[in-house]
């Protein structure tokens, strides 16, 4: 259990705020306005369920407007509150801001396990919760873009644009009011794993530094480095089996509700999904050391931890245990402001969730502008992108030396060559080229100041000072 003085997940988002205004010039009034919630709207609505009335809760919650549409997921569980609702909605602002997302930040819940129920009774309660929030413009393509977070997926979010486009037939732009849609609802390539991806492609640019890997304690490539995962939920999976596939980590241990998975050689990514999936937990899984007391393996001596499931998991009971010597938020908020404090004076470096798990956001941002534009990334150029690579290749091949020897390219580069990108391609090298840039915006704060010492901070800095400018544009 925690500390009792451990501060709540909306004390630590503000702890950390403050720590990084601190050290900026913001006028009193504007640090104020980039701080708060500019509103939360609670609903309380009633399905008839099984032969009564059932009363759920649910939140949205507009951090800021100063640009729009806001952005931001909505998450289905038991612990959903306005504290933590309104804390993620300002982790989402800056999260849009540092990565160059042209959105505010928003974030709505609702209190509900959807585990209890079965998949007609999530349909009409997710209608009747879309309906609450769309009739009050708190869904809508140029106001208020939710995505799936916790406890919802593609399905959640294709039922929404469908309560959405029932509720306004002439909205020709009707499909851009959610994001993480199925692709055949107006979804687009790469966003189930968008998020995984992304926290695979932070590490490749921190692991790009010698500076940055030096400050960690690390040398080398991600190659062979041991890994351990915290929740193999949508996030933690693909970012361990993109990690370990791709680029030969070692995927040692993997944290799951009813305890802990650890093998030194590493662990096959698929085959533990496959089992969680089946068995709805780690337990009984053959290929590896079952640790019950899943929390424990937080502790265990490993290169690279990826907290992945829910916020303060790494807290004031746990912090001074951690071997890790870096930590990536792939989660929301996984460590605690009095955690970070501990692991900062250690040396630890950690890669933070504003940054880390910026993924979604990217890939629901290029979502949204291929529904406003009603074509699929790919469409138009694919092809002529392909015939002009194609007399290229024509053009090596006819040339012949004075010997009479001809140009023979090999077939695997001629085939990589002569394809254009489709779509998930072009969504990856999107995805790719945000988190560079994000991540040389902070890296650049962080060698550059004296008085900042860590990436967290970087990365307040940077996207605190994005929004200040956007309200100043306004006039504000």
């Amino acid at each position: 259990m925690s500390s009792p003085k451990e501060p709540s997940f909306r004390e630590s988002v503000d702890i950390m705020f403050n720590r990084a205004v601190a050290l900026m010039d913001l006028p009193p009034g504007l640090e104020e306005k980039v701080r708060v919630c500019n509103a939360t709207y609670t609903v309380r609505f009633g399905v008839r369920l099984r032969g009564e009335i059932r009363t759920f809760t649910g939140y949205r919650s507009v951090h800021s407007e100063h640009m729009e549409p806001v952005k931001g997921g909505i998450r289905y569980a038991l612990g959903v509150n306005q504290d933590e609702v309104e804390a993620l909605a300002a982790l989402m602002t800056y999260k849009c801001a540092l990565v160059e997302a042209p959105f505010g930040g928003s974030k709505g819940g609702l209190c509900i396990d959807p585990r209890e129920y079965e998949e007609h009774e999530l349909e009409l309660i997710t209608r009747r919760f879309a309906y609450e929030l769309a009739k009050r413009d708190m869904i809508n393509p140029a106001q208020n873009v939710p995505a799936p977070d916790m406890g919802t997926g593609e399905r959640e979010m294709a039922w929404i644009a469908d309560q959405y486009q029932r509720m306004n037939t002439t909205d020709i732009n009707g499909r851009a009011c959610v994001t993480g849609k199925p692709l055949n609802a107006g979804g687009i390539s790469g966003r189930v794993e968008a998020t995984g991806r992304g926290v695979q492609y932070a590490l490749r640019e921190f692991f790009r530094y010698e500076e940055d890997k030096a400050k960690a304690g690390l040398s080398g490539t991600l190659e062979g480095k041991r890994v351990i995962v915290q929740g193999l939920g949508n996030v933690g999976y693909h970012a361990a089996k993109f990690l370990s596939e791709e680029d030969g980590a070692l995927i040692t241990g993997v944290i799951e509700r009813d305890g802990a998975l650890f093998r030194e050689e590493g662990l096959d990514v698929e085959a533990v999904r496959n089992w969680i999936i089946k068995h709805g937990g780690v337990s009984g899984y053959p290929d590896a050391n079952l640790i019950e007391d899943g929390a424990k393996l937080l502790e265990q001596d490993c290169d690279i931890l990826i907290p992945a499931a829910l916020e303060g998991v790494i807290n004031l009971s746990n912090a001074k245990e951690i071997k890790a010597p870096l930590i990536i938020e792939a989660a929301n908020g996984p460590v605690t402001s009095g955690a970070d404090e501990i692991l900062r004076n250690k040396g630890t470096v950690i890669i933070p969730d504003m940054y880390a798990n910026a993924g979604g956001v990217t890939v629901s941002y290029f979502e949204w502008v291929k529904n406003l534009s009603h074509i699929r990334f790919g469409r138009m150029q694919r092809r002529q992108e392909e015939a002009r690579h194609q007399l290229v290749v024509d053009q090596l091949e006819a040339l012949s030396d004075s010997m009479g020897n001809t140009w023979n390219l090999e077939g695997s580069f001629k085939d990589k060559y002569l394809r254009g990108a489709d779509e998930l391609e072009l969504v990856r090298s999107g995805l790719d080229d945000t988190m560079r840039i994000a991540y040389q915006s902070m890296r650049e704060v962080w060698h550059s100041r004296d008085d900042v010492t860590d990436l967290r901070t970087a990365a307040y800095l940077v996207s605190i000072d994005k929004v200040a400018r956007s309200y100043r544009a306004k006039g504000l």
